[in-house]
């Protein structure tokens, strides 16, 4: 794994390849997908991770759902509600 700094951090692992700007809307990109995420059936933060591009899996629930390819909720399936009602 390549060195990191404060300023750069993910990026870091790029040094001074690729320009300025790719490596930013990189990091951003990257950012957003490893953040704690809510899932949208049982909510609770933090147990959404990535198993493939678009599917997402609740680790607590055990829910497996669609999503967009770097975050959980994308613009269509946004519409669902704020809060999701518990059985």
């Amino acid at each position: 794994m390549g060195k990191r700094t404060k300023v750069v951090g993910i990026a870091g692992r790029f040094g001074a390849r690729y320009g300025s700007t790719l490596r930013k809307q990189w990091k951003q990109v990257m950012e957003a997908r490893y953040a704690p995420h809510t899932c949208p059936y049982c909510g609770i933060k933090g147990y959404v991770k990535r198993i493939a591009v678009g599917l997402w899996k609740c680790e607590k629930c055990g829910r497996v759902f669609a999503g967009a390819a770097y975050v959980p909720v994308s613009g269509l399936n946004k519409a669902w509600g704020a809060k999701p009602e518990r059985r």
